[in-house]
């Protein structure tokens, strides 16, 4: 197949090849002159904690602003929203060699810039300093990005494809400087080796940035592009607040050209037969799925594992007994535990498989847990409390990055329901280490679900402002798991109207865009088939993204798009939970299914918590849903492939 740029006949235009004194006009006087590259191969050499450049002052400066200034002009950006990212894009600009003739008349200096940027001179010049080996003239691969308060961009490598080298040219306002405080950094991720059972040593980056880079006006950054090592994001774009309130600030955009050069393609001088396939055999979508660190992952799973409790057909041993009632009164809301309550919401889940409850706790429970949590809330080092009789360690920052960041706390599996006499304990304590694992809490769940629920998992989060969330997994195991997340934020400002009674409070709308993040949310996801799928180097809806972040899941859809310009209001959202006070989600979630926490912005009231209960669920006997119902079931299925298909078909 024939790449756009070699097809003028479909009325695409063919890149234009300058010479290396035309190439060089087009950038500041004094870039090319041996010392400098010297100064810069030097910088490059010494940088950590990966090899990086930073070039100030890199192109011609009436050139920049006119590009500037042809981009405002000609080129409309559209808000798109991901579990990754959150940003403005160019809609017409995915890829220049993508532009028709009538569109590229209107960019002369952008098409210039291009021009310039992959010229032979160029490329040699960021091949010396980077030691990267030749780059292709040939496939170009360069977008416009607008970040506004509240934009972001959570980390991930780069490793995408035929990608070799990664770079960003800022287009700020030349008039006003760009202040470090207003957020939008390039920040660069340190790893560490890490040694598995097996004696394999896997690289692991570590929860925090090491290397912060604030943007500045014709300011290039780039770096080469290495598997689980370029680990990188951009900072959230801060808003500006006065006395506590948000106000305007029109120098707060942070526009800039990124893009990538690739390794030679056929024909090219340096080219090499099956290198653009190694590349992908290291790509991040292949380590993720191949798991080679997760074995390092944080949190670990801790599983509980307890006798069978079961709603389908309640015997006397299944109902909830004096005992349980009494226990269970000293933290929910009595009106969860009446007898005509649990049916209702037995046969409401039954219909939907998923339940949101609010008020969940008992008034005065959840009353001195407030008070807690609104004095953790306000900590000036966010931290969360420990289990109060752990002899090991059970709290921490969730790793890696790419995956999540938030602080965690582990119920310890062979703590007792009750902490020994004289340990002082908090109403959290009591919430993760005596409520969630206590079975009179396992058999209410069960009736209200009329599942049988065999091993539990619970972990409680603390997400920071400005720091924390988790990306979109697909849960891969073949049975549905029970999935619960009791939302115990005490700040408001998540969506709520001030002043309503947190029962009648209306669901805020997680696609806003004055949102600050924090909502958990379900999509539904394919499972990909075909390996060249999931190519991001060659799958459309992957290279249309041009955030870096490519894909990182199994999945053929763009990853966890849920907002975007398309029209089509299918965005494939099964379920959503804003953060708040006091409400619980239950949710049976299916294999493919994603599920992610959205970054929190640095404009929240406060952090978010929440406490996540998984159950494994059990089903009756082999066979019991076989007889008589294979047909059916296979008609099922053959529907929700045709449904996936449109899905993605959409998504695309």
């Amino acid at each position: 197949m024939k790449r756009k740029n070699d097809a003028p006949a479909n009325g695409k235009s063919k890149k234009r090849a300058i010479s290396d004194d035309e190439a060089q006009r087009n950038f500041c006087e004094g870039l090319f002159d041996p010392k400098v590259l010297k100064d810069y191969s030097q910088q490059y050499a010494k940088s950590e904690p990966y090899k990086h450049a930073v070039i100030q002052n890199l192109v011609d400066d009436t050139l920049l602003r006119s590009v500037r200034n042809e981009i405002r002009e000609n080129i409309s950006f559209t808000p798109k929203e991901t579990d990754i990212y959150k940003i403005h894009q160019s809609g017409d600009l995915a890829n220049l060699d993508g532009l028709d003739d009538s569109s590229l008349r209107r960019l002369p200096s952008l098409l210039t810039l291009r021009d310039a940027l992959y010229s032979s001179a160029f490329r040699k010049y960021v091949s010396t300093i980077a030691g990267a080996g030749p780059l292709s003239g040939v496939k170009t691969d360069m977008a416009v990005n607008v970040y506004t308060p509240g934009c972001h961009l959570l980390c991930h490598d780069d490793v995408i494809g035929s990608r070799r080298v990664s770079w960003i040219l800022y287009l700020l306002d030349p008039d006003i400087p760009w202040k470090p405080e207003w957020g939008g950094a390039l920040r660069l991720y340190p790893t560490e080796i890490l040694t598995k059972n097996d004696c394999n040593e896997v690289k692991v980056p570590k929860p925090d940035f090491f290397v912060s880079i604030p943007p500045a006006w014709n300011q290039l950054s780039f770096f080469t592009v290495q598997p689980g090592e370029s680990f990188h994001d951009v900072e959230e774009v801060y808003k500006r607040h006065v006395d506590g309130m948000e106000v305007e600030d029109g120098g707060r955009v942070r526009m800039a050209i990124s893009g990538w050069f690739h390794i030679p393609q056929e024909g090219e001088e340096g080219y090499e037969e099956g290198l653009e396939a190694k590349f992908a055999e290291r790509s991040s979508l292949a380590q993720l799925q191949g798991g080679k660190a997760d074995a390092f992952d944080l949190p670990q799973p801790q599983w509980m594992e307890h006798s069978q409790s079961s709603g389908k057909e309640p015997d006397e041993e299944d109902e909830l007994t004096t005992a349980d009632i009494d226990f269970l009164l000293k933290y929910l809301n009595p009106n969860y535990l009446t007898p005509d309550t649990v049916e209702e919401l037995s046969a409401l889940f039954f219909d939907e498989s998923s339940l949101q409850l609010s008020s969940f706790l008992s008034t005065e429970f959840s009353a001195r847990l407030r008070i807690y949590l609104e004095s953790k809330d306000q900590e000036p080092t966010p931290t969360i409390p420990a289990h109060p009789a752990a002899k090991t360690q059970t709290t921490g920052v969730a790793r890696p990055p790419h995956k999540h960041r938030f602080l965690f706390r582990q119920t310890l599996t062979s703590a007792p329901a009750l902490p020994a006499a004289g340990t002082a304990t908090t109403p959290y304590d009591e919430l993760v280490d005596v409520l969630f694992p206590h079975p009179a809490f396992r058999k209410w769940l069960a009736l209200s679900t009329g599942l049988s629920l065999t091993r539990t998992n619970i972990l409680a989060r603390r997400f920071r402002r400005g720091m924390d969330y988790s990306l979109a997994t697909a849960y891969e195991n073949a049975a549905p798991q029970l999935e619960i997340c009791l939302g115990v934020t005490p700040s408001s400002g998540w969506g709520e109207d001030a002043g309503v009674e947190e029962a009648q409070a209306p669901k805020p709308d997680p696609h806003s865009d004055d949102s600050v993040g924090g909502y958990e949310m379900y999509m539904a996801a394919d499972e990909g088939e075909d390996e060249d799928e999931h190519d991001a180097g060659a799958a459309p809806e992957a290279a249309a993204t041009h955030t870096g972040a490519g894909q990182r899941r199994k999945t053929k859809a763009d990853p966890a798009v849920y907002k975007s310009s398309a029209e089509d209001e299918d965005d494939g959202v099964l379920f959503t939970m804003p953060a708040g006070w006091n409400s619980l989600s239950v949710v049976l979630r299916d294999r493919g299914v994603l599920r992610f926490v959205k970054y929190v912005s640095r404009a929240a009231r406060g952090d978010r918590w929440d406490v996540c209960v998984e159950f494994e669920v059990e089903f009756g006997e082999e066979g019991d849903d076989e007889e008589g119902g294979g047909e059916e079931e296979e008609e099922e299925e053959e529907g929700d492939e045709e449904d996936d298909e449109e899905y993605d078909s959409e998504i695309r």
